[in-house]
């Protein structure tokens, strides 16, 4: 009878390991290559997923997509805030079958996307996450507070080594900007390598480096934006 009740205990606790394992979201970035001959990156970060297709050598953005998602066993269910090819999508859960399997991410809808990993952000990546900016410079060396009220809002999502953020109004199905690309830090200095940008394509292939400094999820950024002007903004990590 003991036997039985301990084969049964580590029956229950193997289930349960195994639910939590599938309830996990598959954090970190992902690629895959489009049907059309660009390349497709997706970062899982918290509780935010954005897409974005695109092609380095010809400097072409395609498309970007993003929004919050839930997980439930193996399912995710993911609700777009933005979708710049479609905003018809927007506000439309989808519900999709997650597997993850030897580094590749398959998630399936009315059919398969399959993902290669690109890095887990699971462990040494501090900056992984979904940030939104909080606070912009005044123009007169001070900081301002910025998208208290209304539902525009910018967020940049970051894994391990890459990075993505875009301009959106899900209230009125606003896109305005994306870009992204990879990124390092390293001694107080945040760089930016850019491989698409909605509004400029000639700033593909650029990097923009920044002092950078993190304190407790507030993210202090200042140096000179992509067109060369002085910057100082303030993210926080989103709850």
């Amino acid at each position: 009878m003991k036997h039985i009740l301990t084969t049964a205990f580590l029956l229950i606790s193997f289930l349960t390991f195994a639910q939590e394992l599938l309830a996990q979201a598959p954090k970190g970035a992902w690629k895959s290559q489009e049907p059309t001959g660009s390349a497709s990156t997706l970062i899982v970060a918290d509780n935010y997923l954005v897409i974005a297709s695109y092609s380095i050598g010809n400097k072409y953005f395609e498309r970007a997509e993003g929004g919050p998602f839930t997980m439930n066993g193996d399912k995710m269910t993911y609700t777009p805030e933005f979708n710049s090819a479609d905003t018809a999508k927007i506000g439309i859960p989808i519900e999709f079958t997650v597997t993850v399997k030897d580094d590749i991410l398959t998630l399936r809808y009315e059919e398969a996307m399959v993902w290669m990993r690109v890095d887990d952000a699971t462990t040494n990546a501090p900056m992984a996450g979904a940030w939104h900016i909080t606070e912009r410079d005044n123009g007169q060396g001070g900081l301002v507070q910025i998208h208290q009220t209304g539902t525009r809002k910018t967020l940049k999502l970051l894994s391990k080594t890459r990075f993505q953020w875009f301009a959106i109004d899900p209230a009125v199905k606003g896109f305005y900007a994306t870009g992204g690309g990879t990124y390092t830090v390293k001694d107080g200095k945040y760089t930016e390598n850019i491989q698409f940008f909605s509004k400029d394509n000639n700033r593909v292939g650029s990097s923009l480096s920044f002092n950078h400094k993190l304190d407790n999820g507030r993210w202090d950024h200042s140096g000179k934006s992509s067109d060369g002007k002085p910057m100082h903004e303030i993210w926080e990590k989103i709850p």
